[in-house]
């Protein structure tokens, strides 16, 4: 019996109240230990690479959990699938050593910000991406980003309520990318704040919207104040869309099953 194992695992956040376990409300993880549960007979608790906020979505999350059972993979895999509500599902499954942790072994974590950019509102994306009617400069946006990669205080783009001890960041990559209608915010980095993310979109909206010039990204920064920076942007944008480990664990890659981020929705 394997002592632990991680399962990459995709939803659809809308009609949650994130991933964290709730008393009252819908979470993720609620639903996701009764399905674990349900397979091994037995109460499961799992622990997932980053908490998601209500209303963002996840095609690769990975979460580890301890079997009290033993089960083969493809049972964890088709067993917590049958038990998962339809806005929940399991990628993968992986035996795991037991010094793997889904948060604590993470060395990186992607997230993609999708903004639909067209004069009128979509009925079939309005839970999976941001609709923003002005024009947006892509080129304005991507040079605002170029300010934030790297190691830095994000005291600016953290949620008043986030409860990490340090607001000190690593920020390896920032694209923003455009097809068509679609326009793309790529971030990666070795963790994120609370809103992280969303106040970084919603700085480079308000940028791309020639509302104020890129070197607002460098000044916001090194000012250090969430207060003088742009809004937060709606969390239906917002998808985890992989987190990264070392090769030694072998865990499968989570783009290879998300098509994510290379591919954006058809135009």
């Amino acid at each position: 019996m394997a002592e632990r194992i991680a399962m990459g695992v995709e939803y659809d956040g809308t009609a949650f109240q994130g991933w964290q376990r709730q008393s009252h409300g819908r979470a993720i993880q609620n639903a996701f230990e009764a399905a674990l549960s349900a397979v091994a007979d037995e109460p499961v608790e799992a622990v997932c690479a980053g908490r998601t906020d209500s209303g963002v979505h996840a095609t690769g999350q990975v979460i580890h959990f301890e079997p009290p059972v033993r089960r083969r993979l493809r049972s964890w895999l088709l067993g917590t699938n049958s038990n998962l509500p339809a806005d929940v599902s399991v990628s993968w499954a992986h035996a795991v050593s037991p010094d793997f942790h889904a948060r604590y072994s993470a060395v990186s974590r992607s997230y993609r910000y999708l903004i639909l950019n067209r004069p009128v509102r979509s009925a079939l994306h309005r839970h999976r991406a941001c609709w923003v009617h002005q024009p947006l400069d892509q080129g304005r946006m991507g040079e605002a980003a170029r300010h934030l990669v790297g190691e830095h205080d994000f005291s600016a783009f953290r949620a008043a309520g986030c409860q990490s001890r340090s607001p000190m960041r690593n920020v390896t990559a920032i694209t923003v990318s455009r097809q068509g209608e679609w326009v793309a915010i790529d971030v990666s980095a070795n963790a994120f704040l609370q809103h992280m993310v969303r106040n970084i979109a919603g700085l480079l909206i308000t940028v791309g919207r020639g509302e104020r010039e890129p070197d607002w990204a460098a000044e916001l920064l090194a000012g250090r104040d969430r207060t003088a920076g742009a809004f937060a942007a709606p969390a239906a944008g917002l998808t985890l869309v992989a987190v990264d480990y070392p090769p030694e664990f072998g865990l499968p890659d989570g783009r290879d099953f998300a098509g994510l981020p290379a591919a954006l929705p058809p135009v």
